[in-house]
């Protein structure tokens, strides 16, 4: 059962990689909590029909099509959504991806760049873009997606492991730096979640493999994932930044 948090409601939520998976079912959970979502993606027809989703279940939602390795693309979509819905009172900065486990022997400088850039530099890109807004307003919440790849070796490539342990050190630098500004930012760091693209990717028989390294015994779920973000951005997590919130399973336990 979802938890409510009543603080959320009318907020504005700002949520990139939000046309499918971990970042669609973020946005659905923020539309259930009465809040004006924002999806950002580079997919326009994904992101219409999540957008639209939430529209028809009385939500205040809007897509926009962005990459968010583009400052520039990113500037106009802050710009469109404060004028369309309103100043920006949460960050989910979701978008990244790419953490297939290519050999380190055989990578290459385009795709170590490219992963990177991907989930690294768009987590950095996408702060600068929104951050302004919330230091000038002095109360916001930011939540930057990590993964267990960034917090312990495993079976991803190394490009998306030091791309994510990177994400979990911005987020701990940025939440000291705007803490005496109103600003908290915090990390969920996932394990393997079950969406559209790993179910693609994984049989029957890798599911069951994967599930067994998580002590809980089974794959995340987008939702599992919407709810660390609701509560970290909620007024019940008022008093925490610069964490992580590991939603594995137990596959990382500090």
């Amino acid at each position: 059962m979802e938890a409510q948090y009543s603080d959320l409601a009318g907020r504005v939520v700002v949520i990139t990689g939000g046309s499918r998976g971990i970042g669609a079912g973020t946005a659905r959970a923020f539309a259930r909590q009465g809040a004006a979502v924002a999806v950002l993606g580079r997919d326009r027809t994904a992101l219409d029909a999540v957008a639209g989703e939430l529209r028809a279940g009385g939500a205040r939602a809007l897509g926009v099509a962005a990459d968010c390795t583009d400052a520039a693309a990113l500037a106009g979509a802050a710009a469109e959504i404060g004028e369309r819905l309103g100043a920006v009172s949460v960050l989910a900065a979701f978008a990244g991806g790419d953490g297939a486990p290519v050999p380190t022997v055989r990578e290459s400088a385009e795709h170590w760049r490219s992963v990177v850039d991907g989930n690294l530099t768009a987590t950095f890109l996408t702060v600068s873009a929104f951050l302004p807004g919330l230091v000038e307003r002095g109360a916001g919440s930011v939540v930057t997606m990590a993964s267990t790849a960034g917090r312990m070796p495993g079976g991803s490539g190394a490009a998306y492991a030091a791309a994510k342990a990177g994400v979990l050190m911005f987020t701990r630098h940025l939440a000291a730096e705007v803490a005496g500004r109103g600003v908290r930012v915090n990390a969920i760091a996932p394990g393997a979640v079950r969406t559209e693209r790993t179910a693609a990717l994984m049989g029957p028989e890798v599911e069951r493999k994967v599930a067994a390294l998580h002590p809980l015994g089974r794959l995340g779920e987008p939702a599992d994932v919407a709810g660390a973000a609701l509560f970290l951005a909620s007024d019940a997590s008022g008093w925490i930044t610069g964490q992580t919130l590991d939603v594995s399973g137990g596959r990382v336990m500090v």
